[in-house]
């Protein structure tokens, strides 16, 4: 078996990726076109990639669209993130049934094949790293979590069509891939339809190995640069983040929160579609018949009056309390937990607020009426 750091694959050669991931038991998931958007689900075939679809994002938008070509990932993001995977939406922590005069529990032991993520992008794998921090580095491990994403193989792919949503570059997340992956692709269109792979990881390289495949030319490498070259300047957002975190502390009482919560409905649609978000609550359920009752875990968004519920009522009851309470913990106090911003730059919260309210906007408007000395 030949293995390989990197090489240049047609497109057919994802079914064969695909095929090596399966093989070794790996439950295979990647970007398909469903319902109207870009999604993340299974992936039984290349032939279920969103092949020839791209997004047209704007504030308070989102639409797939045709493209000329036969792209297999020819977008920028939707609204799926790849924590739906690794912390998922609603999880069974335990159930409990009726046993005679008493009650006997079960804790939710359910075994999962490893994780083969196909589509990987530079803002998501920094995403997954700011999570695998919140949830695994610190005194006290979430254990579903480190089991999910225990064994994980990632599949990167170099983004080459950002939305006019994306900020990445400002928060150090893409278009390149950067960070941990065990391949990454680089979709070429020009010159003929190709990917140029990378071996990140020992078993990517042994993949990598098994896939048909041609030696990499320096006309490939430069194309691949030339492609997250573009995609980065033709990004129209950016975020000033050196002094982010002290210029959101001094501007608390700044009256744009006011002017932010008379926009805002606090749907928490925001918190759902961010890959790094990771609140959660949990829920009791049962039967109608009183016999049969679980314990789930779900996730919270800080939108909502429940999540500061103490004794008395709710801590933060206003829309602006709750909106200033997002941001200045995203883009601030997110460095003190945790030594890193909470933002990648994805800019799903942008598209997917009903509203429209643009995160980049609102920073800047408050570096602009920031009265502090400096």
């Amino acid at each position: 078996m030949t293995q390989l750091d990197s090489a240049v694959l047609e497109p057919d050669a994802l079914q064969s990726l695909g095929s090596a991931l399966r093989a070794r038991g790996y439950r295979v998931l990647g970007p398909r076109l469903r319902d109207g958007a870009i999604v993340y689900d299974d992936l039984e075939s290349a032939d279920q990639l969103p092949i020839g679809w791209t997004d047209a994002q704007e504030p308070g938008r989102y639409r797939v669209t045709r493209r000329a070509d036969e792209a297999r990932f020819g977008y920028a993001v939707g609204p799926h993130s790849w924590k739906q995977f690794l912390l998922p939406a609603r999880l069974r922590i335990w159930r409990s049934h009726r046993s005679g005069e008493g009650f006997e529990v079960e804790a939710d032991d359910s075994e999962h094949p490893p994780l083969a993520f196909v589509g990987v992008r530079g803002c998501e794998l920094r995403a997954i790293a700011v999570q695998d921090r919140v949830l695994l580095g610190g005194t006290y491990q979430d254990a579903d979590y480190a089991l999910r994403r225990d064994g994980t193989f990632v599949v990167g792919v170099d983004c080459f069509e950002p939305a006019d949503t994306c900020f990445c570059v400002s928060m150090g997340g893409g278009p390149q891939i950067r960070g941990e992956c065990d391949l990454v692709l680089s979709e070429l269109l020009d010159g003929g339809h190709r990917f140029l792979a990378r071996a990140g990881s020992d078993r990517g390289a042994e993949i990598l190995g098994e896939l048909p495949g041609s030696e990499a030319l320096p006309r490939d490498l430069a194309a691949a640069q030339d492609a997250v070259t573009s995609a980065a300047a033709r990004m129209t957002r950016t975020v000033e983040t050196g002094d982010l975190r002290d210029l959101l502390a001094r501007n608390l009482e700044n009256p744009r929160w006011d002017e932010v919560a008379e926009r805002c409905l606090t749907c928490g649609n925001c918190t759902m579609v961010c890959p790094t978000c990771f609140c959660t609550s949990v829920e009791d359920v049962s039967d109608l018949a009183g016999t049969q009752a679980e314990r789930v875990r779900v996730w919270e968004s800080c939108f909502s009056l429940e999540h500061s519920f103490l004794h008395g009522g709710s801590v933060r009851r206003s829309g602006r309390s709750r909106y200033r309470q997002w941001l200045t913990h995203k883009f601030g106090t997110w460095h003190d937990q945790f030594d890193s911003s909470g933002c990648v730059g994805c800019g799903r919260c942008i598209a997917w607020c009903p509203v429209g309210i643009d995160v980049t906007e609102e920073l800047a408007a408050i570096r602009d009426t920031d009265g502090a000395p400096r």
